[in-house]
């Protein structure tokens, strides 16, 4: 008969073993996800590089060829896919209210999705790096996915920027 308390030897070596086994497993899924959300987005530390009165940031292409970049929106932190294809800075109804923006007037936005109905936004401060935009235009588009800002030629137009092997590099004469 066993004491009140006390483990037995078996029972205690199974509990090691599977507390052993949980510890690696949540470690190689910590390992795996860091890595993961890395190669989506290589560029989640950018810097910045200034020279005489330009400021240059420059990015490495995803595993698809995108380029991606954290930065922020009202001091919210946001990833940011880059798209000269879009007219403004898009960003999802979620996210403008936690970035506090406001609606304007309603309209409609051809996306690669289909027509969606959008509303005008202004941005009252946008910072990518050492690179800050103030009142920017953009589009609050209900159907975006959370997670992700279209940084798109209401910014991108106030940049130089080429690409050249997988990198992108951002220009910004701050004069």
């Amino acid at each position: 008969m066993s004491k009140p308390g006390i483990i037995k030897p078996e029972i205690r070596y199974l509990l090691y073993f599977a507390m052993f086994w949980v510890v690696l497993l949540a470690a190689v899924t910590h390992f795996f996800g860091s890595w993961d959300s890395q190669q989506n987005n290589p560029n989640q530390q950018l810097v910045s590089h200034t020279r005489g009165s330009v400021t240059e940031i420059e990015l490495q292409a995803n595993r698809q060829g995108h380029y991606l970049a954290n930065g922020t929106i009202n001091n919210q932190r946001v990833t940011f896919i880059l798209d000269t294809g879009a007219t403004t800075v898009a960003v999802s109804e979620s996210l403008a209210q936690k970035a506090g923006l406001r609606k304007g007037q309603s309209g409609l936005a051809h996306t690669a999705a289909g027509t969606v109905n959008v509303w005008s936004t202004t941005i009252q401060e946008l910072r990518l790096g050492d690179m800050t935009f103030y009142n920017v235009p953009g589009t609050i588009n209900p159907a975006m996915d959370p997670n992700m800002v279209l940084l798109g030629m209401s910014v991108l137009g106030q940049l130089n920027f080429s690409q050249q092997s997988g990198v992108l590099t951002l220009s910004q004469d701050n004069r």
